[in-house]
């Protein structure tokens, strides 16, 4: 197995989609451990003396959260502009950004001599 370049970053991204898999574990364990320290609360008690219905139940109750979570990413763009400032950023994107661009003058330039062209005869 080599360590060049392109292994050191494909390594990097494995280790980044874990982690964002790992946040969730966390999540959860930070809503157990909210759970427990309410443990002796007239809510903490029905929870946990009803542990069979109250895990599935707050698991739905976790997704349904997370999808509200993404859809109102998704409304306010929020996810969209996060990688525009990413792409702005990136050296490669800029370089396609700025070829696509040329690419476009070099269109609009062959489009207007075609069209004096064709007025002149």
């Amino acid at each position: 197995m080599k360590a060049n370049k392109k292994s050191l970053i494909r390594w990097k991204i494995y280790i980044d989609r874990a982690r964002m898999y790992i946040g969730y574990v966390q999540f959860l364990m930070i809503g157990f451990v909210f759970l427990k320290a309410y443990k002796d609360s007239t809510l903490g008690t029905l929870i946990f003396d009803n542990l069979l219905v109250s895990i599935p139940l707050l698991f739905l109750i976790f997704i349904g959260f997370a999808l509200v979570l993404g859809r109102l990413d998704t409304v306010f763009g929020l996810r969209e502009e996060e990688l525009r400032n990413s792409s702005s950023s990136n050296p490669v994107m800029r370089e396609m950004l700025t070829k696509m661009e040329e690419l476009k003058n070099e269109v609009k330039a062959l489009q207007q001599d075609n069209q004096l062209n064709s007025d002149n005869m």
